[in-house]
């Protein structure tokens, strides 16, 4: 009995694991390729250790798995309080941040195995991060004009 318990976590642990790697991977990828730091390997750390500590908390102690949920989201708030910068008065890092944060609740939703809520969040945060980033143009021309008038 013990041994069929052993298994099936195994097994809903390497579902998971698949699961997590590829989401991060796939959010890290976009972020990668835009040139941020906060790449391949950190989003799919977070993705796959959010997951490991829902499917644990999930297993150890079904009762409170929330907490520990709650425990992930509180400690990535505060990697993405590190990562947001103020810089000659705009602030930067903010997507990362919210990209790390969004890989973390994915990561929480693959490890209690709410496998097709992975998926759409997953496809849903790279799809917005590939979405043009009309604000920030507008944004540098307007402040592109202001240099140039006082030139």
């Amino acid at each position: 009995m013990l041994g069929d318990f052993v298994v099936s976590i195994e097994l809903r642990f390497l579902i998971g694991f698949v699961f997590a790697f590829v989401a991060g991977f796939l959010i890290g990828y976009e972020r990668g390729s835009r040139g941020i730091p906060a790449g391949v390997r950190t989003n799919t750390m977070v993705c796959v250790g959010a997951m490991l500590f829902a499917l644990l908390s999930n297993n150890v102690d079904p009762e409170s798995a929330s907490r520990m949920a709650a425990g992930v989201v509180t400690g990535i708030g505060f990697l993405g309080a590190g990562i947001i910068m103020h810089h000659k008065g705009s602030v930067q890092g903010l997507t990362t941040a919210a990209t790390i944060w969004m890989s973390a609740a994915i990561g929480v939703a693959i490890g209690f195995e709410l496998y097709l809520v992975a998926v759409m969040a997953t496809l849903f945060s790279f799809l917005v991060l590939r979405m043009p980033h009309i604000g920030e143009r507008q944004a540098k021309r307007k402040k592109a004009e202001k240099i140039k008038n006082y030139s």
